[in-house]
């Protein structure tokens, strides 16, 4: 009787081995890879103190072998010498092991916002990340997303413009020309969808108790000096040098009230607050003006608010061409000062 031939192993032996280096391969790389995330945290995390920056959490935890580089701070504190900074049960910035030049920061249980002089906001939410990729250009790509955020002060914190949104991005990115990155120069995109004020605030009476919604983008000037968080504020050195935003516009929408709005340039003073003047394209702005004029906010001056909605009221609920300058510390509407001009720094 012929025996069976026997099959070769070969066949099943060598894709395993095959695998087995793969894997071993790749397995150095993701511990070489997180090693290099470990000590180039502590680095500078050690340049930052020196710097004045007060950071403080629990031992970092580095995980998620074998396609990701997962770090997570426990109890962070990260504090800026100007004061601004944020305070987290845990921050997590996670990276694919193959792309770590890009990667996402989130707030799994939410944050504080330490304002500098101003008080602390929580800030909660369905989701609160921000991304940053292109590590290596000068000016790296940087993405921030709140879904569904919820403001709350805390204690005796001034109060914060808006209680809750459906969503808030921050978009900001190497400025263009001809295809080409600008030497000196970053596009920003802010959008605000469906905010809600707090009660008495100044958006409350700007929108009738409704939804305040923004789209606004341009160029910053002079990026490279934005880099100062010192206890003048960021933006401070960056003011100093002539810096300034450039090709502003974008649309509002505050309850029944539309608007869209240019502007060339806008810069800030000294104090710190915005300097210039934008072009307004209103549609029933009656109905926003007034409501700021019945605001029970201490920012809005009443009386300049009230000034501006009878002068508007001669046009009356047709669409209006308006000018805000933001002078002297003050928003101006013709010659009614509205409240304090945005402050930047």
């Amino acid at each position: 009787m012929t025996a069976a031939p026997r099959h070769s192993r070969r066949g099943l032996i060598i894709p395993l081995a095959l695998f087995g280096l793969l894997l071993a391969v790749w397995s150095g790389w993701w511990f070489w890879l997180s090693n290099q995330v470990e000590t180039r945290l502590e680095a500078q995390v050690v340049a930052l103190r020196q710097d004045d920056w007060d950071i403080r959490y629990t031992s970092a935890e580095v995980s998620g072998w074998p396609f990701r580089v997962r770090v997570a701070l426990p109890d962070a504190v990260i504090t800026a010498p100007s004061g601004h900074g944020v305070i987290a049960p845990e921050l997590v910035a996670e990276a694919n092991a193959w792309n770590p030049d890009r990667w996402v920061l989130v707030a799994p249980d939410g944050l504080t916002l330490d304002r500098a002089g101003k008080g602390q906001v929580a800030i909660a939410g369905d989701g609160l990340r921000m991304s940053v990729s292109h590590l290596r250009a000068r000016f790296p790509d940087l993405r921030v997303e709140l879904i569904r955020p919820t403001f709350t002060p805390r204690g005796e914190a001034e109060p914060f413009p808006i209680a809750s949104a459906e969503r808030v991005l921050l978009n900001v990115r190497p400025h263009l020309t001809g295809g080409l990155a600008a030497t000196d120069e970053i596009d920003v995109a802010f959008r605000l969808e469906e905010a809600r004020g707090r009660a008495g605030g100044p958006v409350e009476g700007a929108t009738g108790q409704g939804r305040l919604s923004a789209d606004i983008e341009g160029t910053i000037v002079n990026a490279s000096r934005l880099t100062g968080m010192d206890r003048a504020g960021v933006f401070a050195a960056w003011t100093a040098s002539g810096g300034r935003f450039t090709a502003i516009e974008g649309q509002l929408a505050a309850g029944e009230s539309r608007a869209r709005i240019t502007s060339d340039v806008l810069s800030a003073g000294t104090d710190g607050r915005l300097e210039g003047q934008v072009a307004v394209r209103a549609e029933r702005p009656m109905a926003a003006i007034s409501g700021l004029a019945g605001s029970r906010s201490g920012a809005v001056n009443r009386v300049g608010a009230t000034g501006a909605a009878a002068a508007t009221a001669v046009s009356g609920d047709r669409g209006a061409d308006l000018v805000i300058q933001f002078r002297d510390g003050r928003t101006w509407l013709g010659p009614f000062a509205l409240a304090p001009a945005p402050k930047l720094f």
